[in-house]
């Protein structure tokens, strides 16, 4: 289902000379990810593979490559993030095979409803695809806006789960293209704007405004909730894509400013059980903004963003998506970019 580049990788390990390699990927590429390690080993390259979860490409296991004397970590799955890494490591995203347009042609009806200028998003598994959905729907009559996105994104029109730069372009309204929840739901946060997500492995269209409105009323009840909260636990995380301590710091000030006890935590990975021990009364997560949304069934006590943190200071009215962004991306850092980059 996903294309592997496994010559390409041999060659990039034989440029960096390296003999001893570790193989990091999420649980959906696992099969592939043990596959590639015996590929490499029947090419004279020992190769470990890392068991831990991994969220993303800002959760890379170099540090663990290092400390294992890894010549080089290999992160499957997930497109090039610009971080300082302990080992040199190649990103190498995991492209799905499955062709986009039958899914767009079933939904034409839906899609024409966003309006005549639409903006076209996606994963990085389908990022390959982008131009012939162009293509196509610009056949059907529609103008489509790719966005270029910030420095933090590999491709233009590519979305993260923590950055939707690429979406925010003049349109009237968003097509997504790919499958899970999480993605078009942050588009449409992002961007209030018009969202629809075809889904090219069974063909479905999703409307996320209706998602999107329920999803703040449940946020609005976790701030409600936390009304009451006298001391705070402001999480930081420890992920070197996730590391936001002057944020973490900016709200344990924002806090304290307003009569609140506020203290940092540090976290790598973060979930609730971890935390039974201390008296805080609510928590605010400075990292990955899924796990407040995801996981926030599972925590006793209210957990925050950042943005819902304001919120409950009376600092703003709006209902405002959490995003983890990069710089402004210059035009011509978007040439060059290739299957995989090497960072240091």
């Amino acid at each position: 289902m996903y294309e592997i580049p496994l010559d390409e990788i041999l060659a990039e390990l034989r440029r960096l000379n390296a003999n001893r390699v570790l193989i990091q990927s999420p649980e959906g590429l696992r099969r592939e990810a043990e596959e590639l390690a015996s590929f490499l080993e029947n090419k004279g390259i020992e190769a470990i593979l890392h068991g831990e979860v991994n969220y993303g490409a800002c959760d890379p296991a170099d540090l663990e490559a290092k400390r294992l004397g890894c010549d080089a970590l290999i992160h499957l799955g997930h497109s090039y993030m610009t971080l300082h890494l302990e080992v040199p490591t190649i990103f190498v995203p995991a492209f799905s095979e499955v062709d986009v347009i039958p899914s767009l042609k079933k939904n034409l009806g839906e899609i024409r409803k966003l309006g005549e200028k639409i903006a076209l998003v996606t994963t990085a598994q389908h990022i390959h695809k982008l131009g012939e959905a162009r293509e196509f729907l610009e056949k059907q009559g529609f103008e489509v806006v790719i966005g270029k996105g910030d420095s933090r994104v590999s491709w233009p029109g590519q979305v993260l789960g923590c950055n939707f730069s690429s979406a925010r372009v003049g349109a009237e309204g968003i097509l997504f293209i790919g499958s899970g929840y999480f993605h078009p739901l942050g588009v449409a946060l992002a961007t209030k704007k018009p969202t629809l997500a075809v889904n090219p492995y069974s063909g479905d269209a999703i409307w996320m405004t209706e998602e999107a409105e329920r999803l703040i009323r449940k946020r609005w009840a976790q701030i409600a909730k936390a009304m009451d909260a006298k001391s705070f636990g402001v999480i930081v995380s420890t992920k070197k894509g996730q590391l936001r301590l002057a944020e973490a710091k900016r709200i344990v000030n924002l806090l304290r400013e307003h009569g609140k006890k506020a203290e940092l935590i540090a976290m790598d990975h973060i979930s609730y059980p971890k935390l039974e021990g201390f008296p805080f009364d609510a928590y605010v997560v400075v990292a990955c903004p899924r796990v407040p949304m995801d996981d926030y069934e599972n925590w006793r006590k209210p957990v925050l963003t950042p943005r819902e943190v304001e919120l409950l200071l009376g600092l703003g009215e709006d209902y405002e998506f959490d995003e983890i962004l990069g710089t402004e991306r210059r035009t011509d850092e978007l040439l060059g970019i290739a299957v995989h980059g090497v960072g240091k």
